[in-house]
């Protein structure tokens, strides 16, 4: 039973730290941007990047720019935790050959 427990807590590891990590990344970008923006001579490059970037969120979320990033996050958590299963997988495999 303990081998049954750590595969489902690593799963849920994996799949919350996969949901969060386009968050983070995202959000980043976008702070950054809106810092350098104060930097002179890049108010002009600063100012349309994190419009473009609210208008592909806002493609995925139907209108709404965190929508469209949930639904970005929702798939990198789903996609993490199938990745986490086939490594879990080829390692028992790979554990009964040798």
């Amino acid at each position: 039973m303990s081998i049954f427990t750590n595969f489902l807590r690593s799963l849920l590891l994996t799949t919350v730290f996969s949901f969060i990590a386009p968050m983070f990344l995202v959000g980043g970008v976008l702070i950054f941007l809106c810092l350098s923006g104060f930097v002179p001579g890049l108010q002009g490059l600063t100012e349309n990047i994190p419009s473009q970037i609210l208008h592909f969120l806002a493609t995925f979320g139907t209108g709404s720019p965190m929508n469209g990033l949930f639904v970005i996050s929702l798939t990198c958590g789903f996609v993490g935790g199938l990745f986490d299963i086939y490594a879990y997988y080829r390692y028992q495999i790979l554990r009964l050959d040798s």
